[in-house]
C-alpha cells in the first residue's frame, strides 16, 4: 500500500505532502507501531479527542493540552529513534498542518486576553470541536498503525 492510499483510508487526504513521499510504500516497522501506540494513548486521554461541554473546563487549559502534543510527539519520536520514520512522516505533517494553525492563532489570542470574553471563548470551543474531529481521524489512524482495537468512539460524544 502507498502512503497516499493509507492517508485516504483515514480521511486525511487533505494533508499537503510532496508527491514522492505520497508514492512511497507504507510499511510501518515495530518502532512505528510503538510510536503510534504512545501518541494514540495521549490523544485519547486529552481534550484533543474528548468533548469540552460549555459548563466545564477552561479554554487556556484546553489550549495548553493541545499545545503539549508538540513536546509529546517529539519525545515519542526521539524515544523510538530512526526506525519510526513512517510514523514521523505523518506526525510532523499533522503537527504542522492540523495542530499548529490552531495553537498559533489561539496562543496569540490568549496572550491578548481574548479568553476573558464570552464570544471569544465560544469561538475557541467551536474551533476546538473542529480540531477534535480531525484529531479523532488521526487517533483512528494511529490505532491502525499500532495494530490495536480503536477506542476513539468508546464513549458517547456529547
Amino acid at each position: 500500500m502507498r502512503l497516499s492510499s493509507f492517508l485516504e483510508k483515514w480521511g486525511m487526504k487533505s494533508l499537503k505532502i510532496t508527491p514522492p513521499f505520497l508514492q512511497m510504500e507504507w510499511t510501518p516497522k515495530a518502532a512505528d507501531k510503538n510510536a503510534a501506540w504512545a501518541l494514540y494513548i495521549e490523544l485519547l486521554t486529552r481534550i484533543t479527542t474528548q468533548p469540552l461541554p460549555v459548563d466545564h473546563g477552561d479554554e487556556q487549559t484546553a489550549l495548553d493540552s493541545v499545545y503539549s502534543l508538540f513536546a509529546i510527539t517529539r519525545e515519542v519520536i526521539k524515544e523510538q529513534g530512526p526506525d519510526c520514520i513512517n510514523f514521523t512522516k505523518i506526525a510532523i505533517v499533522v503537527l504542522n498542518q492540523v495542530i499548529r494553525p490552531f495553537t498559533a492563532k489561539w496562543h496569540r489570542k490568549s496572550l491578548a486576553g481574548d479568553f476573558e470574553h464570552d464570544s471569544e471563548r465560544a469561538i475557541f470551543r467551536e474551533e476546538l470541536g473542529a480540531l477534535q474531529g480531525e484529531l479523532r481521524k488521526y487517533s483512528r489512524m494511529l490505532a491502525d498503525i499500532a495494530g490495536v482495537e480503536d477506542l476513539t468512539d468508546l464513549e458517547e460524544m456529547e
